[in-house]
Order: C-alpha cells, then structure tokens, then sequence
C-alpha cells in the first residue's frame, strides 16, 4: 500500500493549455477571445467571497497525480466544523475566469467612401523529497508532539482532519506517523502559522467515495468561516514549488475593490491598438505580456487584471454570473430572487438584477524569495472599473477608389506601424518579425508582381527613419 503524498499548499498545479477560445464576430466592437487561468503552467484558482468578518473560501484542486495520493493542508484562522465545509462545483469557478479573464476586443473600419472619415470612430484607437518512514521503534506518543485533533469528519469524498499545535516539529512528526510523506523545509513554513494561532485543515481522498461518485477529477473544496483575518497562505504551496507559480485569485466584496495590504498591486496594460493578426495568437500574446510586466517589476507585485461589478460588463467576455452561480461561489449578501427571471442580455453592454457583488480579480506570479510573505487583504469601496484588454482595429480591404480612400489608405501606415510598435512593447517580439505579418499591401493601390514584400520595404524604410 503506497504512501499518501501531501501537498502542503491550497495551490495544486493544472496542465498548461495553448490554445485559446476564439469567437469570431462580424460587428463592430466586440469581445472576441480572452486568456484564462489555463493559459498559464501550475496556475491555481482561488474564489475568496468576503463581506465582514466572514469568509467562503473555494479551492480549486488541480491536482495532477493519482487521487489516492493527493492531500492538503490549508491554515485557516479557526477551527472549521462539519458544517462549515461544502463540496462545490468546478464550472462556478470555470465561469468566473471567463467572466473576468483578460480579454481581445476587435472593430472594423467603415469604408472610407461611404462615411465621411471626420465621422469614422476609431475606437480604443518544486520536488518533493521523500522522507524516510519513521521506525515505529522511534515513534513518539503523539501526547508529546503538541498537536491536538480538533475534529475529524468526512464530506464527500473528503475526508478531513482539524489540527492545531504547539510547534512545528511536533506537527511535522505527527503528520509523517499518521502516513503523510511531507517535503523537506515543512518545520520552518508551518512555524509561523503556529506562531499565529491558527489551525491546520487536512484533506485527503477516500477512494471508495470518489469511486462511488463519477467524477474524473477532484471538485473544490469550499470552507465558510467567520476572522477578522482577510489573508491567504501561499507560503506552504512554495515547499512543492518547482520554479515559479501561477496564482489567481477571484475575490468578491459587496462593498468595491479588495486590496492587497503587503503587496503593491501593478494594472495590467490596458486599451493598447495591437495588430489584427494578433487574434489567432492571443494566448502566445499575453502570456508575452505578463512575463514582460512580471520582469519588468521584479518579480515582486501582484497585476490586476479585472475589476467590476457583476451587474454589467462592457464588452463581456462570457454571460454574467448568474445569482445562483454567484450564491455557488459563495456570495450570501445577495438577494436578486428567481435566478430565472435575470433580463435578457444585449449583445454588448449586458446587466443582470440589481445587485451588489463585485469581482476582482488578482494574478499572482510568486517564487519563495519574492513573496516572503502571505497575501494579506482588505475590502475597500473603490467601485472603479478596470479590465485587461487589447483592441484589434482591422483596416477596410475593400476597394476604394474615392479621394477620402486614398487619405484612409495615406493614414493607415502610420497605424499599422504603431500598433508593431505596441505589440513589441508589450512582449518583447522581435519589430521585424512583427512586420512580417502585418498585410502593409493594403496600404498602397497595388503591390508589383516579383517585388520583394511590401512589409520588407517598409520594414528597410523603418529602419532608416529610426536607426534599427
């Protein structure tokens, strides 16, 4: 009978996805792609509802392995009874990422000889070590370790372990002679949680209940529990951590935006005209883009990537949540009735019912010496809006032969050339290479037959001008 392995995190890796959804639109001004948390290799999911002093925390376990090896500690601020703990639904959390994953807009040119160019809108121009098994000859009564079991209990196909202790040791011990192989460092990082007072909740699988229950992959794990404390622990999840971790976090407040109080917190870019062609490689692009902005502030702040109140979107990257979706997640604060009765929504700017729940939403790219420390939060009334998104703006490909064309056509280079531009702002991408698929043909009545392409001569033009 193998050893269970422990995760000493609520941070359980997911496989990388390198593709994104793409849905192509034919009007103007819509969303059209976004990136979601699978985007990103290791990447954990988070859902924090929050309203006082109470708290619904939703985990979501991507945890890649057999199931029979999979456990987890979470320090929490209190001691978490039965009926404090709920097994949710992965699409509530699928959903939220939709909803507020940064995301593509695209707008189409008029043509230039039906609509005065005056009125034209350009919009937006870790390894785990094994550690040897304990002889039962050096076993010690676990009376001596410090730990106490504040309760035990199953829900599901969990079952669950309320801890708490008087040092770390003792705790690492009594994990390692009740079956756990905990990775090497687990004293240092449990110590300073003991130190605060808090308590230890231990989930492991019961294989026949998960058996029994269909699912192909471990459901999230959802605790209610009423602190003053507004944190959560990333430094357990460091102990697995093999280079860099993704974490993103979807917190919703009834009062506005959440903060991070230790952390500085960094906007992601937002509003900036990139190349059409951008469309199809969005997910290569933003990944470019957050590890650009990740460097370029050292690896060491968080990045907002949305935040905005639930009762409309503009564009919307999926269907609002619903109030049944919204109570899944975990929000009690609401009251908007029958779920079904929601209004229909347009096809850009949509609402749902009145209501007050506000999603924000937190990426955290973390290393062990760059976040020496837990996220540390607090609800705030800024209802500010904000969202990461791109504006593809494509050019009018229709012939054009008007006068007012051939000033769209003049006009147009010097927007293609600074939207290469912005896209080599953002992720680094080589100019030339970005030139090379950019269509600068459009820009000119015609292209020669057996010329080199249009996009060299404009690129050996660029450099001339600027020195490259």
């Amino acid at each position: 009978m193998s050893i269970p392995r422990i995760i000493l995190s609520l941070f359980l890796a997911c496989i990388l996805v390198l593709s994104c959804a793409t849905k192509a639109i034919a009007f103007c001004g819509f969303y059209v792609g976004g990136a979601d948390a699978k985007l990103f290799n290791q990447a954990s999911q988070v859902v924090i509802a929050r309203n006082g002093d109470r708290t619904i925390l939703t985990m979501a376990n991507d945890f890649q392995g057999a199931v029979k090896d999979f456990a987890m500690v979470v320090p929490v601020p209190v001691a978490i009874k039965k009926e404090q703990v709920h097994v949710g639904n992965r699409t509530t959390i699928e959903k939220l990422d939709a909803f507020s994953q940064p995301r593509l807009v695209e707008y189409f040119d008029p043509n230039p000889c039906e609509t005065p160019s005056s009125a034209r809108s350009m919009m937006d121009a870790s390894g785990v070590m094994p550690a040897a098994p304990l002889a039962r000859a050096n076993r010690k009564p676990q009376s001596e370790l410090g730990v106490t079991v504040e309760d035990t209990f199953k829900v599901n196909e969990y079952e669950i372990v309320i801890l708490s202790a008087k040092e770390s040791n003792g705790l690492e011990t009594w994990l390692r002679q009740s079956g756990y192989n905990i990775p090497a460092g687990a004293s240092a990082l449990l110590s300073p949680y003991i130190k605060q007072n808090l308590k230890f909740f231990v989930a492991k699988i019961d294989l026949k209940e998960f058996d029994k229950s269909g699912y192909q992959v471990l459901r999230p794990l959802q605790i209610a529990y009423e602190s003053p404390k507004f944190m959560l622990p990333i430094r357990l999840g460091m102990i697995n951590a093999r280079g860099e971790q993704d974490l993103v976090v979807y917190i919703l407040s009834p009062k506005g935006r959440v903060e991070l109080t230790n952390y500085r917190t960094v906007k992601v870019p937002t509003g900036t005209a990139i190349p059409a062609y951008v469309k199809s490689e969005f997910g290569d692009f933003y990944k470019a883009t957050f590890q650009k902005l990740y460097e370029r502030e050292q690896k060491k702040v968080a990045f907002l990537e949305y935040a905005w109140n639930v009762s409309n979107c503009d564009p919307c990257s999926s269907e609002p949540p619903t109030a049944t979706e919204l109570k899944a997640a975990g929000v009690f604060w609401e009251d908007n009735g029958d779920a079904q009765n929601t209004p229909t929504f347009n096809r850009r700017r949509r609402s749902i019912a009145p209501g007050s729940t506000f999603i924000t939403r937190i990426h955290v790219r973390y290393t062990r010496n760059k976040f020496p420390e837990d996220l540390m939060f607090q609800e705030t009334g800024n209802q500010e809006n904000f969202q990461g998104r791109y504006v593809l703006n494509h050019p009018f490909k229709g012939n054009i032969s008007c006068a007012a064309g051939q000033k769209y056509r003049q006009a147009l280079r010097p927007r293609l050339e600074q939207e290469a531009g912005n896209l080599a702002n953002l992720t680094g991408w080589s100019l030339r290479d970005i030139y090379s698929k950019i269509d600068f043909s459009i820009t000119q009545p015609q292209k020669a037959e057996g010329t080199e392409p249009f996009w060299r001569n404009v690129w050996d033009d660029k450099r001339s001008d600027t020195g490259y």
